[in-house]
């Protein structure tokens, strides 16, 4: 009998097996408000397991109008009332950090963000799911999970200081794309990995989400043991001979520094290829680079020197604890004398809602993981991803540079992973609508930031459908939310619905009557808000290519059939009690009804 993966075994199932478990952490952040109302329309009253619940007040914090204000005090109330012990307020820090006081080896652990990754790096099997299913978790206790392939990455040799795990990580992304590991684990080995620490593992674990994988995985060793202070008991570990669906050789010496071009994380070049570029705004920080060794590696840059008159240089810790670290050892006073604006422990604006939003034209140079069109709050803004070591370099000539004294003149190694695929701007005028079919089969990566802006996320509740649908698609398609039908099918190509986890897109299309969405391939956290919300899925690749404007198609459930002008395509339908979910419209009636 073979080896098996990380996966197989925390699982316990073979890959592609669907297996119903009851996690160790359910994560939720600013969302909570909007969860327990959800939790309520369940028929929800008492938590199945309230030692399940970690909740922390990141995203808007400290809270940026009344709205907020009210959601925090509200998710205090419902803390209280329900006895959740692990609870982070205000300033305390951002969840994905904050999960480091919590996540143990061997756990399972969901969150409703799709950053959730991160605490892979402690040996757990972390991954994000969205609002509702969350609100499910509270009411049952338990959810499923499908058991994925998994990618072997084997890593060998140490970074050559400054180059930094932030490079390594838009590395692979760039090497395998965005949507290279879809609905994939990553598991991490090598001698490489003990060079790396558990600050830099997390920033990999991280990133696991922007390769499209439903989690990343470090081994339990003694690096894991030294920050943990106590001998590994629980740990989980893939077999020697575990088979894998794709192994990847990276040898860290040969990294070198490199940045996500705008407007897609896998648009990879080396720093060398774009040096020179102007910049206007930089930010370190975030639950990717906010710890105390990547605010050492910006200060060890900007100590003694001065940001350009008129650049705007952000700075947030990750947490409190981090904060007060950095302000001893004289790393934020270093910061500070640079240039630096600090921020509350907070997301801040990376979605695009708190202090720091780009004004228009801007070109921005972060640490944080995503850098979709209007990802920070300003669709007319541009956006690259960097090390903490080049974003302050970058910020410290008002231009990207190479953080290394002796500049390099490198060029990324792959094709460009975002080569071939389509980027295509909805212009006023355009119709992509007929025959009940919106053809958007041209487009790859349509992210939900392009769904539903992510400003408007808190303002807009996940539970009021009748307020989300007037925005939809509004970053992209300006005329979809006005005409959008009762029935309507949607046909995409890769990587649909790639990006954050929020479920808004997910909840106003099914809302709206869409009957079906058809893809090549689908994100994972939106695959399953999908399900969750009654909207269905189908991926077929075929039957998207097949298709052409103005082409009649229909959709049998029951046959597992679609038809595009007369041909017929087939897929297999789900399993039963996932069907279940969709005929009864959707997670919150199907718990009702259950």
């Amino acid at each position: 009998m073979a080896g098996r993966t990380y996966v197989e075994k925390i699982f316990d199932a073979p890959k592609g097996s669907i297996v119903f478990k009851h996690p160790d952490i359910v994560l939720s952040h600013d969302n909570t408000a909007s969860i327990e109302k959800t939790f309520k329309k369940m028929g929800g009253e008492q938590l199945a397991d309230p030692d399940q619940l970690l909740i922390v007040l990141d995203h808007n914090a400290p809270p940026t109008n009344s709205k907020l204000a009210n959601d925090y005090q509200q998710i205090r109330d419902f803390v209280n009332k329900h006895g959740v012990k692990k609870f982070h307020d205000v300033g305390e820090g951002i969840c994905h950090q904050v999960m480091s006081y919590h996540a143990k080896p061997g756990m399972i652990i969901v969150g409703s963000d799709s950053h959730t990754s991160t605490a892979g790096a402690f040996n757990a099997c972390a991954a994000g799911i969205d609002r509702t299913e969350t609100a499910g978790l509270w009411k049952k206790g338990e959810t499923w999970f499908r058991v994925p392939e998994t990618i072997k990455i084997t890593l060998h040799g140490a970074l050559q200081k400054p180059v930094a795990a932030k490079d390594l990580a838009l590395w692979i992304i760039g090497m395998i794309s965005s949507s290279g590991a879809d609905y994939m684990s990553i598991e991490y080995h090598g001698d490489g990995v003990k060079t790396l620490s558990i600050s830099e593992r997390m920033t990999l674990a991280n990133l696991a989400s922007e390769m499209g994988a439903k989690n990343a995985v470090f081994p339990p060793d003694e690096v894991l043991e030294a920050f943990l202070g106590t001998k590994i008991t629980n740990g989980v570990w893939a077999d020697a001979d575990a088979i894998y669906l794709k192994e990847i050789e990276i040898n860290l010496n040969e990294i070198f520094p490199v940045v996500a071009c705008p407007h897609h994380v896998d648009n990879v070049k080396a720093v060398a290829e774009v040096a020179g570029t102007k910049l206007n705004q930089a930010l370190i920080g975030t639950c990717t680079n906010g710890r105390l060794d990547d605010l050492q590696a910006a200060a060890e840059v900007l100590a003694g020197k001065k940001v350009p008159a008129g650049f705007q240089l952000l700075v947030i810790p990750a947490s409190q604890k981090i904060y007060l670290e950095a302000m001893k050892d004289g790393t934020l006073e270093k910061l500070i004398k640079a240039g630096a604006s600090l921020l509350a422990p907070s997301c801040g604006p990376c979605l695009g809602t708190g202090q720091g939003i780009p004004a228009d034209n801007y070109t921005v140079i972060s640490t944080a993981n995503r850098n979709f069109l209007g990802r920070m709050g300003n669709k007319n803004a541009s956006i690259y991803l960097g090390s903490p070591a080049t974003v302050a370099a970058s910020a410290l000539r008002g231009e990207i540079t190479d953080p290394r004294p002796q500049k390099g003149s490198e060029q990324f190694p792959y094709k460009k992973a975002s080569d071939g695929v389509k980027t295509v701007e909805i212009k006023a005028g355009d119709n992509r609508y007929a025959e009940g079919v919106w053809a958007y089969n041209d487009v790859d990566n349509l992210n939900t930031d392009q769904m539903f802006a992510g400003n408007l996320t808190y303002n807009i509740n996940s539970s009021e459908p009748d307020k989300i649908a007037p925005h939809l698609f509004k970053g992209f398609d300006d005329s979809f939310a006005e005409r959008v039908q009762q029935g309507d099918i949607i046909v995409a190509g890769n990587n649909f619905g790639c990006g954050s986890s929020r479920e808004h897109p997910a909840v106003g299309l099914a809302h709206a009557g869409v009957k079906a969405v058809i893809v090549k391939s689908v994100g994972r956290i939106f695959f399953r808000s999908a399900i969750n919300q009654g909207l269905p899925i189908i991926v077929l690749p075929e039957a998207v290519e097949a298709y052409e404007p103005g082409d009649q198609m229909t959709v049998d459930f029951a046959k597992g059939l679609v038809k595009v002008a007369g041909k017929e395509f087939t897929f297999a339908p789900l399993p039963d009690k996932l069907m279940e979910i969709l005929e009864a419209k959707g997670l919150v009636n199907w718990m009702q009804k259950n």
